[in-house]
């Protein structure tokens, strides 16, 4: 079996509704990620992929369950332990998330000066060669305010390379952009992963981008993991005939790869659980 860099076991993340009630978000998950390949979570809105991605990160706590990352269960670290396994992966961040006072060459150095102890010297070659990786040489001096959004993100995932991570997490990397750029996004997570060899989860729910990039794919509903298989198996799962699916599970993730209208996603009346909580729904 491949190596995994990251065990999820048992995790569970609970969130607080307006009156008080709690919401199971993250209901018992467990998923693996195997050393150098690309983990593609989709889901629709409020199934708990984000939730999942900010446990991950280490942004939230879960309320039950270990993340292991590079065999270590960062639910149990201190903020100091947490912050030295931080800076193992980057993130690549839904807007790109660049400071708007910086430019892009200021805000590809900022994990440089804040976590290491490199020259400034080597940290401008560094840098050079971060934004040649990403295409984005030619816009170093631009503010953020400047770019496009898939400038943006370019300039988001040369800083998330800086300090050559060994995982690189994806929110949405395809959000708000145009299907040539997505297109042209998707070539570069490919790319990254093959010459860095590094280990990448992309959160997603676009579903032509899941299936150029995936090794592997989870489908994430109502905060479980209904399926964990290699992208062949869910693009076979995707062109069976729905009658000839007897799994509701499998019924249901069809309708959303192929975007359906009608399907059990949709014939179940009202929202989850979680969706009237964000919502403002009294559940």
């Amino acid at each position: 079996m491949p190596e995994s860099v990251i065990e999820v076991v048992n995790l569970a993340k609970f969130f607080t509704s307006s009156g008080g009630k709690p919401i199971l978000v993250l209901d018992h998950v467990n998923l693996n990620v195997h050393a150098g390949e690309t983990l593609v979570i989709m889901g629709g809105s409020g199934c708990g992929k984000s939730t999942l991605l900010n446990c991950l990160i280490g942004e939230y706590r879960p309320d039950d369950g270990q993340i292991k990352i590079f065999g270590k269960d960062i639910a149990r670290m201190d903020e100091f332990e947490l912050n030295e396994v931080r800076k193992k992966f980057g993130i690549l961040f839904q807007s790109g998330a660049l400071f708007n006072s910086m430019t892009v060459e200021e805000n590809v150095a900022l994990p440089l000066l804040e976590h290491s102890d490199v020259d400034p010297l080597v940290i401008n070659i560094i840098v050079t060669i971060k934004l040649e990786q990403v295409k984005m040489l030619p816009h170093r001096d631009k503010m953020p305010s400047q770019l496009s959004g898939g400038q943006k993100k370019r300039a988001g995932l040369a800083r998330a390379i800086a300090l050559d991570p060994q995982i690189l997490f994806y929110d949405e990397p395809s959000a708000g952009l145009d299907p040539v750029t997505v297109a042209a996004i998707d070539d570069l997570i490919i790319s990254l992963s093959k010459k860095l060899g590094v280990t990448s989860v992309v959160v997603t729910h676009d579903m032509q981008s899941a299936f150029r990039i995936a090794d592997r794919m989870v489908m994430l509903h109502a905060g479980r993991v209904l399926r964990i298989g290699s992208r062949e198996e869910f693009y076979k799962l995707s062109q069976t005939p729905m009658e000839n699916l007897s799994d509701p599970n499998d019924r249901l993730i069809k309708q959303f790869i192929l975007g359906e209208g009608k399907g059990p996603l949709t014939d179940s009346e009202g929202l989850s659980e979680y969706e009237k909580m964000m919502s403002g729904v009294e559940t």
